[in-house]
C-alpha cells in the first residue's frame, strides 16, 4: 500500500497512493517470531467475522488461540477468543493512537505492539488528531497503554513489527528506507538498518512485511515494486542487504511470517504463499489464491489465519462500494 508522509506527518495522497487497484494491504502488519506462530488450535474451521466496516489491516495471535486484529479506518484492536465473542481490547484512540496497521502480540513481555499512523491524507480520518507515524505498546491482557515511540523520519509510515529472541522489536517503515529497532527498556526507536535498496520507488511503497528467519537474519518485503530482501544480522548488528531472486514475479508483496525453515507471505493480489530461501534464491509456492484484498496472516497450530482488508473499497478503485462483511479465514498449512 502507499504509505508515505509529508513533513507534517500526513501521508502524501498522490500517484499510486490513491490508485490501489487491488484490495491489497498497507502492509502486513504483525509479523510473529515466537508469539502467535504456534499454539492451541482454534475450534473454528470456518471464517471468523470481524467488526462491520472495520477494514482490518493486520492480524496477530497468542498461544491460547486468540486472534487480535486492528482497524485501518476505526483504529483500536479487537480480540477474538477461540470460540468466543469479539471484544474491544484497545479502544480507538487509546494512548494517542490513530489508524492501526501492524499488530504483534508478544506473550513473553505481555506486550501488544501496534503501528499507528495518521492517514487523513488518504481521506481516512481515524480516531484522534495525533500526527505522524508511531509504534504504540499496550498491555496484552488489559489493553492499557504502555508506551509510545515516534518514527523520526518525516516520511515515515509504521507498517509491521517482529520481536527477536532478546526482546528487541524491529519495525518496517514504508515511507523511509529504514528498519527501526526498540530494545527492551529503551525510550526511543533506533535505526537498525538502512539501505537505498529499501527506499520507496516514485509513487511506490517501500518496506512492508518483516520477519526473522531460522538463520537469525532479518527478512523484509517491499510492496511496490514487490521485492524480498535479506538483512544479514551478526552479533545483533545489521550487515549487508541482499535482494533475493524469487522463483516467479511477486505481486504486491505484503505480510511476512516465520514458518518452519521459511516464511508465510501475503501477496496483495489474493495469495497466501510459502517462501523457501536457498542462498539468494526464494522459492515461492502458493498455498491458496483468491482472497479478497488479503493483508496479513498469523499462524495458530497447523492453520494460517488470513485477514482480508479489502482496502480498495476505502482508498482504491472500489471506494464507495459495499465491501461486504470482513473476516479472518483459516487455511491448512503444508507440512
Amino acid at each position: 500500500m502507499k504509505k508515505q508522509t509529508d513533513d507534517a506527518g500526513c501521508p502524501r495522497a498522490k500517484g499510486e497512493l490513491l490508485k490501489i487497484r487491488r484490495a491489497s494491504a498497507l502492509g502486513a502488519a504483525a509479523i510473529i517470531l515466537i508469539s502467535g506462530t504456534s499454539g492451541a488450535a482454534r475450534a473454528e474451521t470456518a471464517p471468523v467475522g470481524v467488526p462491520d466496516k472495520s477494514f482490518p489491516e493486520s492480524v496477530t495471535s497468542t498461544s491460547d488461540g486468540a486472534l487480535y486484529v486492528g482497524s485501518f479506518n476505526l483504529g483500536g484492536v479487537t480480540r477474538i477468543p477461540s470460540g468466543g465473542t469479539p471484544e474491544q481490547l484497545v479502544k480507538p484512540g487509546a494512548g494517542g493512537s490513530r489508524s492501526t496497521l501492524g499488530v504483534l502480540a508478544d506473550e513473553r513481555s505481555g506486550t501488544l505492539y501496534v503501528c499507528s499512523n495518521d492517514i487523513s491524507g488518504l481521506g481516512v480520518a481515524g480516531p484522534g488528531d495525533v500526527k505522524g507515524a508511531w509504534l504504540k505498546t499496550f498491555d496484552l491482557k488489559s489493553g492499557t497503554p504502555k508506551g509510545s515511540f515516534a518514527l523520526g523520519d518525516p516520511r515515515s509510515f509504521c507498517n509491521d513489527i517482529v520481536v527477536g529472541g532478546d526482546g528487541t522489536a524491529y519495525v518496517s517503515d514504508s515511507g523511509a528506507p529504514i528498519v527501526h529497532s526498540l530494545k527492551p527498556g529503551a525510550t526511543d526507536l533506533a535505526t537498525f538498518a538502512t539501505d537505498p535498496q529499501l527506499a520507496p520507488a516514485k509513487d511506490g511503497v517501500g518496506l512492508d512485511g518483516i520477519a526473522i528467519g531460522a538463520d537469525g537474519n532479518l527478512y523484509v518485503t517491499t510492496f511496490i515494486p514487490a521485492k524480498l530482501f535479506r538483512v544479514a544480522v551478526k552479533d545483533g548488528k545489521a550487515g549487508a542487504v541482499t535482494e533475493l531472486k524469487p522463483s516467479r514475479p511477486l505481486d504486491h508483496a505484503d505480510a511476512l511470517r516465520a514458518f518452519g525453515n521459511g516464511f508465510l507471505m501475503i501477496e496483495g493480489n489474493g495469495k497466501l504463499d510459502k517462501v523457501t530461501v536457498r542462498d539468494d534464491q526464494a522459492e515461492i509456492d502458493t498455498i491458496r489464491d483468491g482472497f479478497d484484498g488479503p493483508v496479513s496472516v498469523t499462524r495458530i497450530g497447523n492453520a494460517g489465519w488470513v485477514a482480508e482488508g479489502k482496502l480498495s473499497y476505502i482508498i482504491g478503485d472500489n471506494k464507495g462500494k459495499d465491501p461486504g462483511p470482513f473476516k479472518l479465514t483459516p487455511v491448512a498449512l503444508p507440512k
